[in-house]
């Protein structure tokens, strides 16, 4: 049985094409990619290639400058966050909330709309595997470009799960029987009703958004479709912790807001979502309120 792709790079001795990342003394990160005859420069002094191909990943080397560096393969994580851009990127904190809350499985059938750099491409093609299948949608060639570079870097080639189309996902959508949609864009409710056709009953629609306003909207318009169960949204922060000897506390710098998450799934054909028991407060919406499509779009 044939390796996953991307799996032989993650693992064994370094060779050449292999990404390194070196930590030095303080922490900083270093990421560059193996080549037989090349040096690695610093301003602590420069080592070559060489000396780290054939050598087991978690070595020490040691700069012309007699400066140490950790040298590992990076973790996605770290991967995506150093990757060229073109558009803001997913961070790992959130992409991991998608793969656990969108219930992302291996072979799943997977449309993501809205490629940016490619980040969470590659979170969800190494859920999905190679039996899956993963249809992303970017409307801008440039962005597409950078995300097949950066996703086609991190497998060490072209990924058998993986379709990317350029165009509007509301104007390009083919797939059917999808067991799970990400849209990560500007108006994911443009593209209810079209992702609300390919969703597989029981299937999970997750949007990403950035601001308070969209999610409103994205939440309000899953409910005027009808065929969502109730959506679910939150969003996630991370505070690391210093601990050295008896100095344990929160460092002083964290991830904070990066975007909301929300989910729904996808009721059968025909039935109508309960209705909500709590019901919000009067005037919650105001006394004109006709609906998240009303007066071009506000509401109000």
């Amino acid at each position: 049985m044939s390796e996953p792709t991307g799996a032989a790079r993650r693992r064994g001795p370094f060779k050449v094409g292999d990404q390194v990342q070196l930590t030095d003394p303080k922490g900083r990160h270093y990421t560059f990619t193996l080549e037989a005859g090349k040096n690695f420069h610093t301003h602590k002094g420069s080592f070559p290639h060489d000396e780290l191909i054939g050598a087991p990943e978690g070595s020490v080397v040691r700069t012309t400058g007699n400066v140490a560096y950790l040298a590992l393969r990076p973790l996605l994580p770290d991967y995506v966050l150093s990757m060229p851009r073109g558009a803001a990127v997913v961070y790992p904190k959130d992409a991991g909330q998608i793969l656990a809350f969108a219930d992302i499985f291996p072979g799943a059938r997977v449309v993501e709309a809205g490629v940016g750099s490619g980040s969470l491409s590659s979170f969800l093609l190494r859920a999905i595997g190679d039996q899956g299948m993963l249809h992303s949608y970017e409307r801008r060639e440039d962005f597409a470009e950078i995300a097949q570079a950066n996703v086609e870097r991190y497998f060490g080639g072209p990924h058998p799960a993986w379709q990317l189309t350029v165009g509007d996902l509301q104007d390009n959508l083919s797939d059917t029987d999808v067991d799970r949609v990400i849209l990560d864009m500007l108006a994911p409710w443009e593209c209810l009703e079209a992702v609300s056709k390919a969703l597989v009953p029981g299937g999970i629609l997750c949007c990403y958004v950035a601001t308070t306003t969209q999610l409103a909207r994205t939440v309000e318009s899953i409910r005027e479709i009808g065929c969502f169960n109730e959506p679910t949204a939150w969003e996630t922060m991370i505070r690391n912790w210093h601990i050295e000897g008896l100095a344990v506390r929160p460092d002083h710098r964290m991830i904070g807001h990066t975007g909301f998450l929300l989910t729904a799934r996808r009721l059968a054909d025909g039935v109508e979502p309960p209705m909500r028991r709590r019901r919000p407060a009067k005037g919650a919406y105001g006394e004109d309120y006709a609906g998240p499509n009303a007066d071009g779009g506000t509401g109000r």
